[in-house]
This record gives C-alpha cells, structure tokens and sequence, in this order.
C-alpha cells in the first residue's frame, strides 16, 4: 500500500457525514475529478453528499445505498441517482411508496424532497469505468459510519448491488459470508434490517435482471418492515 493511501485510510472527526470538495484521500479519484473539472467545469464534479429527508438525517428511517455517483449523473448533478437512468425508476418508486414529495425531473432544483428516506453513496466520488477499487470503497467507509450515526431513527437499509452490500457489512464489522447477497433477501442485523436488491442500472433493467416488478417486491418488503 502507498504512503498515500495510508495517509487516506485515517479517521475523519464524528460529525463529518460527507467529503469536502477537495477530498485528497484517494489519488485516483482525485486525478479523475480534476481531469473532468477541466472538461467540464460546469458539473458538479466533487464528492456528492447524501440526499437526506426534508427534516434532516434524523429523520431518516430508511437509508438506500448505491455504489458509486454516475459520471453524467450524481458527478454532473451533485445529487444521488439524478441525471442518469438509474435514478428513473429509483425515484419513481420512492414516490409510489410515500418516500419523497414533489416530481422528480432529473435535475437538484426540481423541488423534490425525499420523506422518512435517504440516499447516499458507498464511495462519495466518482471513480474511472463505475469501478471504485478496494482501498478506495475503504477510504470512503468513516463518512459511511458518521451517516449512520447521525440517523438516530434509522432501522431500514436497502443496497444496490453486491459493493454496496459488503461495504455496509463492513462498515457494521459484519461477517460477509453470514449475510450473503441476493436480489430480494432480508438480513437481520440486530438495530438494523437490510434489504437487498440488484442495482437500478440501465444494463440491469435492459437485460431484465431486475424489473420494474422485482424492484417494488423488495418495497414490499421495505413498507411492511418500517410498518
């Protein structure tokens, strides 16, 4: 492991949910970030924070967590799963189950607000081909651990995707082979049940790996559990 990705894996203070800007804990990213800030100086182009509900992280009774911000999407927008595919029918959903007020048009000032739910990231920033590495979804984790703990009415997680599924076990200090993932399975995790699903992604629903139908299966499951 390099000097510098020693230097990254320090803590961050409790408070601090989300990256600065100018986060510096992973070079990759950061060389990244900096060739698209030159690119396209208009983006967003920085570690996207958590869209949290209209009263704050507190409350937060479900979280949702993706793997990493789309390059076009939450990298352009500053917001989770906005300006891209996957955020279609994320949001269409939120909105059919009661999570969010407002219509969702793909852009941070259309007024949506999200209700008794929460998005955020696995890792904050985007990374090359969508493929955060190891020690960059590990860099990431203290923001992922002072989310969580700033959501004191917390008891829902839904993750999309494998990653996103093994960081949060790690984040909790879980044995991953105790809680395996598959599309629709439910782990009970002590303060926490987490809710898995494929990702909403454009090859995920092209190919027919996860339907429209599957996605709301797992709200099903979601809306039953928060009551």
């Amino acid at each position: 492991m390099s000097a510098s990705f020693e230097t990254s894996f320090a803590a961050v203070p409790a408070t601090v949910t989300d990256p600065d800007r100018d986060c510096p804990r992973c070079p990759r990213l950061v060389e990244f970030r900096q060739l698209h800030r030159g690119r396209e100086p208009e983006w967003f182009n920085a570690p996207v924070p958590s869209f949290l509900p209209c009263g704050g992280a507190k409350e937060a009774r479900l979280l949702i967590v993706g793997l990493a911000p789309g390059l076009r999407g939450a990298n352009k927008s500053g917001r989770p799963f906005t300006g891209d595919y996957a955020g279609d029918l994320l949001y269409e959903t939120l909105d059919a189950y009661g999570f969010s007020r407002g219509t969702f048009k793909a852009r941070p000032d259309d007024g949506l607000e999200l209700v008794g739910a929460a998005i955020t990231n696995a890792v904050r920033c985007v990374p090359p081909e969508n493929k955060p590495t190891g020690p960059e979804v590990k860099a990431c984790c203290p923001f992922l651990i002072n989310t969580l703990a700033s959501m004191t009415n917390l008891t829902a997680i839904l993750v999309l995707g494998r990653v996103a599924h093994e960081t949060v076990l790690t984040t909790l200090e879980k044995r991953r082979a105790s809680y395996p993932f598959s599309h629709g399975r439910v782990h009970d995790l002590g303060h926490y049940t987490l809710f898995n699903s494929y990702h909403c992604s454009r090859y995920n629903t092209n190919t027919g790996r996860l339907t429209p139908q599957m996605f709301r299966d797992v709200f099903d499951k979601i809306a039953a559990h928060l009551g």
